[in-house]
């Protein structure tokens, strides 16, 4: 992932060129956003809207959250400290392209994590509402990909894999796995691209509630980590052809 160094000197001159736009005091005085604001502004940077590369402007944020530049920043220095964004000396904040290294590295700690979340969520005391959480979850995926709806199909597949990380127990594990999540879907480098691929995740899912709900730790952790390995190789094979295509 691309990534250029910066300082807090490189952060003010930003800051000052952008300038807050003309909302009322209340708002531009405000230090900080609230979680909910936060959350928001950080899935409007993760839901894939910009593509990579892009310029991720603090005014149009301003003018859709109805806050000051102030927080909005704080908010993107955050992003970027996650690694969610680039910040670029005198150009502003950036949506990090992600290459096919970075896509090789993030998919071999998320099998790796997201084996360990299986595993866990297997022995979890409550896994039976956990199971019909995940069902559903599966069933609305499975409406999706019949729709052809890619984008809700995906969206579904964060929820699917954050329910298991939840139950996991682990709050070091879900952060940290919820980050290699967020680089990914900033990158799109997810395998619901790829043909065919989603109708074959609907398939693992289903192996990996199973073993969940059966409470087989040791299956439950192979059938995740096969899951996000075949998911890895499905888009490395993919990204090839069209490679080839454009070459």
């Amino acid at each position: 992932m691309r990534t250029e160094a910066t300082d807090d000197s490189d952060v003010a001159l930003e800051w000052d060129r952008l300038g807050d736009p003309a909302l009322p005091d209340a708002r531009r005085d405000r230090p900080e956003v609230s979680p909910s604001e936060g959350q928001a502004l950080r899935e409007a940077v993760l839901s894939g809207r910009l593509a990579p590369g892009s310029h991720v402007s603090v005014r149009p944020l301003c003018e859709e959250f109805g806050l000051s530049a102030t927080p909005v920043k704080a908010a993107l220095t955050a992003l970027e400290r996650e690694g969610f964004l680039v910040l670029r000396p005198h150009r502003g904040f950036f949506v990090p392209e992600v290459d096919r290294a970075d896509m090789h590295e993030l998919y071999e700690l998320r099998e790796v994590l997201d084996g360990i979340a299986a595993r866990r969520a297997a022995a979890f005391a409550g896994r039976e509402a956990l199971v019909a959480r995940l069902t559903e979850v599966l069933d609305q995926q499975t409406e999706q990909v019949a729709r052809h709806d890619l984008t809700g199909y995906s969206d579904l597949d964060v929820v699917f894999h954050q329910e298991i990380l939840l139950a996991a127990g682990n709050g070091r594990l879900q952060h940290v796995a919820e980050n290699m999540i967020g680089q990914l879907r900033l990158g799109r480098a997810t395998s619901a691209r790829v043909p065919g691929r989603p109708t074959a995740a609907l398939v693992e899912h289903a192996e990996i509630i199973a073993a969940i709900a059966a409470g087989q730790q040791s299956q439950a952790e192979r059938l995740a980590r096969r899951h996000v390995r075949k998911s890895a190789n499905a888009l490395d094979r993919y990204l090839t052809r069209e490679d080839n295509r454009a070459s």
